[in-house]
């Protein structure tokens, strides 16, 4: 059977931060009251993450590998 580590949110940032470079606590707080954060859990008042849910979350934010940034613009143009 497979342990499952649940994070807390200031454990979580971290683990962005040192995994993608990205994230903070604070930022987590908010996207968890606005919407279009990781998916989290409750035990009891604190909320705590799965580092699979951290992981899928930040590489769904992530574009393609481009070589250039002209790639990037062109790929938004495309888009709409």
């Amino acid at each position: 059977m497979e342990v499952q580590t649940y994070l807390r949110r200031s454990e979580a940032a971290r683990y962005l931060q040192e995994r993608f470079g990205a994230y903070t606590a604070q930022t987590l707080a908010k996207l968890a009251c606005v919407g279009g954060g990781p998916v989290y859990r409750k035990m009891g008042a604190y909320p705590v993450y799965r580092p699979a849910d951290l992981d899928a979350w930040a590489e769904a934010r992530m574009s393609a590998p481009v070589a250039s940034s002209a790639e990037l613009s062109s790929r938004r143009k495309d888009a709409a």
